[in-house]
């Protein structure tokens, strides 16, 4: 049986297509000293779920998007290569590391791969090399067992039920931050968590949407 999520733990949900995933996890040595539950999801079945428009749909933000992320990576000292093609089908990989329940440096491996090396994990040739590099043999047939692609759907639902609507997002004493750009946001929340019931907080998260224009 596939395990549930601890909702109550905390959680960081990423997705290998994502260039700021990988470039949060670099920053790891800024996250707050508790072990965090590294959770692949599918942002493709997130944006499904919310029926929000994938950045590469719209051609001036796919262009952005790019921009910005080596623009971080050059401004945090990154290494930064984007793969041959964006986005590539990241299923093989996130269904490698629901099976291998990915611990921190295999994930950060399999990031890097794709992120520094410039890789593209969705080819058979590159998934085998990923697999090698892993030291992992019979990569492909792992990935088939009707377990491991259950745990990815369950992940997927998981996320879904804790208001998971992108990656990278960290899930921090049951509050979401989304984005590479939040993590100084998590950060205070992390030493503040009262400031989320701040009377100014409380209200911005509540505001009424206005009527439509008629």
């Amino acid at each position: 049986m596939t395990q549930v999520i601890d909702a109550a733990a905390p959680l960081w949900f990423y997705d290998f297509v994502s260039p700021f995933s990988y470039l949060l996890l670099e920053q790891h040595n800024k996250w707050p000293s508790v072990p965090f539950g590294l959770v692949p999801v599918s942002v493709a079945a997130l944006y499904e779920h919310w029926a929000q428009r994938a950045a590469h749909e719209v051609p001036p933000k796919r262009v952005f998007v790019y921009r910005h992320a080596l623009f971080r990576a050059e401004q945090l000292g990154i290494p930064f290569k984007m793969p041959p093609v964006h986005p590539f089908d990241s299923t093989k990989p996130l269904l490698l590391a629901a099976a291998l329940e990915a611990d921190l440096a295999s994930v950060c491996a399999m990031f890097r791969f794709i992120w520094r090396e410039g890789r593209d994990p969705s080819t058979p040739d590159g998934f085998a090399d990923l697999c090698s590099h892993l030291g992992v043999p019979h990569g492909e047939r792992l990935i088939e067992h009707e377990e491991t692609k259950a745990r990815l759907r369950r992940n997927i639902d998981d996320a879904l039920v804790l208001d998971v609507f992108g990656v990278p997002t960290f899930r921090l004493h049951r509050q979401i931050f989304w984005g590479e750009d939040a993590l100084p946001m998590m950060l205070y929340c992390a030493r503040s968590p009262g400031w989320l019931e701040s009377p100014e907080v409380r209200r911005i998260s509540t505001l009424p949407k206005a009527p439509p224009a008629s």
